[in-house]
């Protein structure tokens, strides 16, 4: 045994120009263990690493900075971590035609660096500022989900290796070039369990001028229903519009990008219609992109229908109440999505009834219930995912990109 575990080692290096090492206690993915880590530096390392995986039968789990490394479901197990922060290259930047080709493992923050300076960025304000690969895995977004769409809007093409170790493209550098099934797409969000990401082609927007956050407290659920469905309503178009509420009250913000002019115009009409007591600043507030803050390290994603939104807040409250914990809720209300950290003492028992009470009033804000991280003791026999339609078919997509489940096996929805 002694002998298979060094050959796996040494196949893992060789693949890696020796970029492999045994894992230690700090890696694990969700509690689970793993027994290699590998870090490839291009899409052929990459193959061949999965390629070795696949030949001794070892799973894998991509991990990039680790910063959603415990969202949805812990995997079944654990062999391999394929470490993807050697695949950081930004490889293209046409900023001509508002499109870049990067790596998986290339940080967030430090593309988004390298962009600004010819005046562009890249619509993704992944609020735990992880890496590329991470956020189109996850489909991970933030406010400027608005103005700019979902990370799979952004996403032109993509660089793949499958189970088996096959390189496979799609889309491409372009944004109109997509004929057929678009495989970018199909795994954006899929949680690596259909592929191993090594590069993705984004489009790009430009930088605005000017930048004006219009703020509002607001001493009720009736208000933030109102307030919402006015902007929501209004001739002007914010860039992105945030909710913060805890048990402190609620502050709704909007975000006024452009030209100067057309701020300060938009600014003049937003302040009117948000009422007496709202204000402008050319700084966002210190909440903004930023995940709402829990001591239990639960954190849940809701989604809602813009118009159900009091209808959400009060099946949380009820909910909360019912389990004895707190809610403190951050989101994009006229998107329909929000995230939610709970307070207080919370234990298995506590967090399975909160989740079934919101998840029994999904039917009323037209939405959805998912567990996205939370201690492993707490997750234990919980369904983090809840219902989700078009399973059998998810599981038949699953069945021909990764028979033999290899890739983070039990990590998505359905135990898929």
């Amino acid at each position: 045994m002694a002998d298979v575990l060094t050959d796996v080692l040494e196949e893992l290096r060789a693949a890696t120009g020796g970029d492999a090492w045994e894992a230690t206690e700090a890696d694990v993915v969700d509690g689970v263990p793993a027994r290699w880590v590998v870090r490839p530096h291009s899409t052929e390392e990459t193959s061949a690493v999965v390629r070795a995986a696949a030949a001794h039968g070892l799973t894998l789990v991509a991990r990039g900075a680790g910063t959603k490394l415990a969202w949805g479901a812990a995997p079944e197990r654990v062999d391999v971590i394929l470490d993807t922060t050697g695949l950081d290259a930004v490889v293209e930047h046409a900023a001509g035609d508002l499109i870049c080709v990067v790596g998986a493992g290339c940080p967030l923050e430090s593309l988004q660096s390298q962009l600004s300076g010819a005046g562009q960025r890249l619509g993704i304000d992944d609020r735990r500022n992880g890496t590329v690969g991470g956020a189109v895995a996850t489909a991970a977004t933030g406010p400027m989900r608005l103005h700019h769409g979902s990370v799979r809007d952004l996403v032109i093409g993509m660089t793949l290796v499958r189970a088996d170790g096959v390189v496979a493209h799609a889309g491409g550098k372009v944004v109109k070039n997509v004929a057929g099934y678009d495989l970018g797409k199909l795994l954006t969000g899929s949680y690596g369990t259909l592929g191993v990401i090594t590069e993705v082609a984004f489009r790009l927007h430009p930088v605005s001028g000017a930048r004006r956050w219009v703020t509002t407290a607001l001493d009720s659920t009736d208000a933030v229903q109102d307030r919402v469905l006015a902007v929501t309503h209004a001739q002007f178009v914010p860039s992105a519009v945030e909710l913060d509420r805890s048990r402190e009250g609620a502050t709704l913000s909007l975000l006024l990008e452009g030209v100067p002019p057309g701020v300060e115009q938009r600014t003049a009409q937003a302040l009117e219609l948000l009422g007496p007591g709202a204000t402008s600043s050319e700084e966002a507030p210190d909440w903004w992109a930023a995940e709402p803050e829990g001591s239990t390290g639960v954190l849940v994603k809701v989604t809602h229908e813009i118009a159900a939104l009091a209808q959400l807040l009060a099946a949380l409250d009820r909910a909360a109440e019912s389990a004895g914990v707190v809610p403190v809720l951050r989101g994009s209300p006229v998107v329909g999505t929000a995230l939610v950290a709970l307070d207080g003492d919370v234990d298995a028992p506590a967090l399975a009834a909160f989740v079934a009470d919101l998840r029994s009033a999904q039917h009323r804000f037209g939405g959805s219930v998912v567990v996205l991280e939370a201690p492993s003791v707490l997750k234990e026999g919980l369904d983090v995912w809840g219902p989700v339609g078009g399973l059998d078919l998810m599981r038949a997509v699953k069945a021909q990109f990764d028979p033999e489940r290899r890739l983070a096996p039990g990590r998505f929805v359905g135990g898929i």
